[in-house]
């Protein structure tokens, strides 16, 4: 059973404050989990690390002896239930494992992701028991590898209008596949591929899987691909002419493969959060040792405060990133096992669990993905120059970075999903937002107080500001709904608005509550750190939300209803006691120098 009783319902978040009782952080990581954590760690430091240079020349052979070594490992097979071969771990610990095997080089990080989460996850989630006991063993070893083939030339964001057709032969025994499939992941090395395909006329896709060695001479390999970054990932392109799939290889139901490539891309989103986490702790350590040995007007840079300010911004937002990626993963966990408690099987539990999160999920795929391409652009920076050289590591970082915030679904795809999603929970019943929205429209109208409040107790103030963050939200979204009603959705740029201040809200959260989580599991003095980290980052977020929701009041009022909205938008972002941003990143920044590495 769960052992979180008040765990918050996905978008919860916007209208009920959580509890650092009942979140995660990485500070709760089990010895087990720790142990787990080293031992990916320890591989990529002695496998990867030191063959970086190598990675970068479009080596796939090396990717797939890695991939191979990281399934000698186990950690192939680190979701995959027991009784398939796998190690059979919790979400949490899945999490953890794409975190530290990603961290070093984008080509195995994708590699990686593309074989345990969107090869692996449909057949898990979806597949007879029949397919789960055929192929789930070799996928969880590494004895076979799997690609996921979904986009096609002109279906790109629109998955469902793919045009490769799958016909049923003469004698029913057979699918046969026709189409082209581009961009797709690990196809040089793959021996299993979830493709989908349309059959006859039907409305949506359908999954079918195929194994290459009885996919016949229909089958057949683009060149690989000459990408920005991923180099050594192996992208190519996929044929299919009559190709002959058994129609047992059907995944799941006939119309059905929509449904399982978007559950797919939701395991995938949340789990591409976690892929850009140790790739951040690691260009910050690099810009820590490279700031600390480059010699300027006789000092070293890092003493200058233009150079601590990117440092101080590096641990900030891998801090937060930390904080929302392990919160959601454990929510995702606890959702899974009260579902099973349910009686649910186990991959109905896990689909239902993690579509429970798909807000979460799409917000720390946009926010973090976005997180780690500025921080390995300030990396270049602090480099200067040699930041430019291929000798260097951000170079490739950068490169590596891009990718992130276009696959799993574009980062405006997911930010345009975050606002739709809550939408749609909320015409289910699942979610009431209607009541926080009339409780602002009423506050608006009201006279604020000028009290100055008591903020003696730890983050009081914080906790005020974003309980009025959420409020900003409300008076942003819900004015915007009542305006256009179902037509919203054709105002994409206010939507993107509104989902910026979603995200804010719940990244910046995150952080708070893992820093009040520590400062009561370890003390004050252990969390004045953490504190200073969640002062910052409340300060940015305040910033961020401030300028979308200025936008999209301007954008769809006007008159008093805008001078109204614009008065209530400076009472919700309004800080009482300022922090001093300065000093804030100069401490941080000189904690950090000091070590010489990420330590929070």
């Amino acid at each position: 059973m769960s052992t979180n009783p008040n765990r918050l319902i996905g978008g919860q978040y916007l209208i009920k404050d959580a509890s650092y009782n009942d979140i995660f952080t990485y500070e709760d990581l089990s010895e087990e989990q720790q142990m787990i954590l080293q031992s990916a760690k320890e591989f990529i430091d002695k496998e990867v690390v030191p063959k970086k240079h190598q990675i970068e020349k479009k080596d796939y052979a090396l990717i797939e002896e890695l991939m191979c070594k990281i399934g000698e490992l186990g950690l192939l097979g680190i979701s995959v239930p027991e009784e398939y071969g796998g190690m059979g771990m919790g979400f949490v610990t899945t999490m953890l494992v794409c975190d530290y095997i990603s961290g070093a080089t984008g080509s195995l990080a994708t590699a990686f992701g593309a074989h345990t989460g969107i090869g692996t996850m449909p057949i898990l989630l979806y597949g007879t028991e029949e397919q789960k006991q055929k192929y789930l063993p070799k996928l969880a070893t590494g004895e076979w590898f799997a690609s996921y083939c979904l986009t096609e030339p002109e279906a790109g964001s629109d998955a469902n209008s793919g045009k490769t057709k799958a016909v049923l032969s003469e004698d029913g025994k057979e699918y046969i596949i026709t189409g082209q499939k581009m961009w797709i992941t690990n196809a040089g090395f793959a021996d299993l591929f979830i493709v989908f395909a349309r059959i006859d006329d039907d409305k949506n896709i359908t999954g079918f899987i195929v194994e290459k060695d009885k996919a016949g001479a229909g089958f057949s390999l683009g060149e690989e691909e000459d990408k920005l970054g991923i180099v050594s990932s192996s992208t190519r392109q996929v044929f299919f002419n009559e190709v002959r799939v058994p129609v047992e290889n059907l995944l799941g139901e006939r119309n059905g493969g929509f449904k399982i490539a978007m559950n797919a891309l939701n395991v995938g989103r949340i789990k591409l959060g976690a892929a850009c986490l140790d790739a951040q702790r690691r260009i910050l350590d690099y810009s820590l040792q490279y700031s600390s040995e480059r010699k300027q007007f006789n000092t070293s840079i890092n003493t200058f405060g233009a150079i601590k300010e990117k440092l101080a911004d590096m641990a900030v937002s891998a801090f937060t990133s930390e904080a929302g990626a392990y919160r959601a993963a454990k929510d995702v966990q606890d959702a899974i096992e009260d579902n099973i408690a349910k009686g649910m099987p186990h991959n109905e539990a896990e689909l239902k669990g993690i579509e429970e999160y798909a807000i979460e999920a799409s917000i720390l795929k946009v926010w973090i993905s976005d997180a780690a391409q500025i921080s390995a652009d300030q990396g270049i920076q602090i480099y200067g120059g040699m930041g430019y050289s291929k000798e260097m590591p951000m170079e490739a970082a950068w490169r590596d970075a891009r990718i992130s915030r276009i696959y799993e679904g574009t980062n405006e795809i997911n930010t345009l999903l975050c606002v739709s999603m809550l939408v749609k929970r909320a015409f289910k019943g699942k979610l009431d937002l209607m009541s926080p929205a009339m409780n602002v429209a009423n506050e608006l109208m009201s006279i604020p107080s000028f009290d100055v409040p008591d903020y003696s107790e730890l983050f009081a103030q914080e906790k005020e500001i974003i309980a009025n963050l959420k409020k900003s939200f409300f008076m942003v979204a819900g004015s915007a709904l009542q305006k256009f009603g179902a037509e919203l959705e054709q105002h994409q740029q206010l939507i993107i608005a509104a989902s910026r201040i979603m995200q804010e809200i719940y990244m910046v959260e995150s952080a708070m509550l893992r820093a009040e989580k520590i400062a009561n599991v370890k003390g004050a003095d252990a969390a004045k750190n953490a504190e200073k980290l969640v002062q910052l980052q409340l300060f940015k977020s305040v910033e961020i939300i401030k300028t979308e929701a200025t936008r999209g009041i301007i954008s769809f009022t006007e008159g008093d209803e805008q001078r109204m909205m614009l008065s209530g938008l400076r009472r919700f972002t309004r800080y009482n006691q300022y922090p001093n941003v300065v000093n804030l990143k100069t401490e941080i920044a000189d904690l950090l120098i000091k070590e010489n590495k990420y330590t929070f």
